[in-house]
């Protein structure tokens, strides 16, 4: 699936000009409050006109405003997801899902009840009603509600921001699985990055109504440009990479890419599977040479791609194999190691920070 968005708006002091086009399994709109990533959604949904735009699923066209086309949202086919779950208080769940079901087009392949409940964990609070069921089980089933209407398209705006720690740690995995298995192109919204990292495969960034980066997640966190990423503390870079074997005794795994062969804590997955490890940039030291006796697992040769200095320190942009790592490091670290594009270090990452 292609998604083609292209949106100039104004309301009050705030504008919004935006265009990007999207082919990945979940989209994440990134950025801080205010930003325009919930004005951008409620456009795509139909629930806000912009004062020009176009919007198109492959080639059908929800919104084009100098052709004169704007389907109203229940022809846009389009499930939305919000912050809080929004479930019918006086319908157990089983009758908010199927209420879900009531919109969805006639004939064709249906997404089957079994199965959404299945995926998202609900089979034991069907004869629930919402008062009884906590922050994480209401938003389980609101998303199983929307995919039971089997959208084109899932709109998710912050669907964790109104949960605890312990609820959004129960709901991600759930997300994930719906990203992997439900086959239904997402479109999700956060200003968590831990949350972006964890579930988008195309990374949208905005701040201040503009886009500041788009492309892939690994795109997008390896640039030092952005700088609502790379701003932050947890400023880092994504990983993809495949299980290569373990050691029970030790408590450790392997994961091997093209940056080489990782050290970390033990994982519970099988031989081959993808793991995407985010690695951040406070978590990379570097040396120059090949370092002595250091108790470091991983020990990575690279190469300095570009050095960015902020305030009192410095990102060092690194290419180790083809994938990019990031290292923050003092600018006197800069000086005295001759920090400089084209020069060969060794990155060393803590097994202990990849956990």
């Amino acid at each position: 699936m292609s998604l083609q968005v292209e949106i100039a708006h104004r309301a009050g002091e705030f504008s919004l000009d935006v265009a990007f086009t999207a082919d990945g399994r979940v989209t994440s709109l990134f950025g801080p409050s205010g930003s325009g990533k919930t004005t951008v959604v409620n456009v795509i949904a139909g629930l806000t006109r912009p004062l020009r735009g176009r919007i198109a699923i492959d080639d059908l066209v929800l919104l084009d405003t100098e052709a004169g086309i704007d389907l109203p949202p229940h022809r846009r086919r389009l499930g939305y997801v919000f912050q809080e779950g929004r479930l019918f208080p006086h319908l157990t769940v089983r009758q908010n899902l199927l209420y879900g079901r009531f919109f969805a087009p006639k004939g064709g392949d249906l997404v089957g009840f079994d199965a959404v409940v299945d995926m998202l964990g609900i089979g034991h609070l069907l004869g629930r009603r919402p008062r009884l069921l906590s922050g994480g089980e209401k938003q389980r089933v609101a998303i199983g509600r929307a995919l039971l209407a089997n959208p084109r398209l899932l709109l998710m705006d912050e669907p964790l921001s109104a949960l605890d720690d312990a609820r959004r740690q129960e709901v991600l995995p759930f997300l994930a699985r719906l990203r992997d298995e439900a086959l239904v192109p997402i479109v999700h919204v956060s200003h968590d990055l831990s949350e972006v990292v964890e579930l988008a495969s195309h990374l949208v960034v905005l701040d201040e109504g503009r886009i500041a980066a788009a492309g892939t997640l690994a795109e997008v966190m390896g640039r030092l440009d952005v700088a609502c990423l790379s701003a932050r503390r947890d400023a880092g870079v994504v990983i993809e990479l495949r299980v290569a074997g373990h050691d029970e005794a030790e408590g450790l795994s392997f994961l091997d890419g093209r940056l080489g062969r990782l050290v970390v804590q033990k994982i519970d997955a099988p031989l081959g599977a993808p793991r995407r490890l985010w690695i951040h940039a406070r978590d990379v030291i570097l040396a120059t040479g090949v370092p002595g006796s250091v108790s470091a697992q991983n020990i990575l040769p690279a190469r300095v791609i570009e050095v960015v200095t902020r305030g009192d320190g410095a990102d060092v942009l690194l290419d180790c194999g083809g994938d990019r790592l990031i290292a923050r490091v003092t600018r006197r670290a800069v000086a005295e190691l001759g920090l400089a594009p084209g020069l060969a270090v060794s990155a060393i990452v803590k097994s202990q920070a990849l956990a």
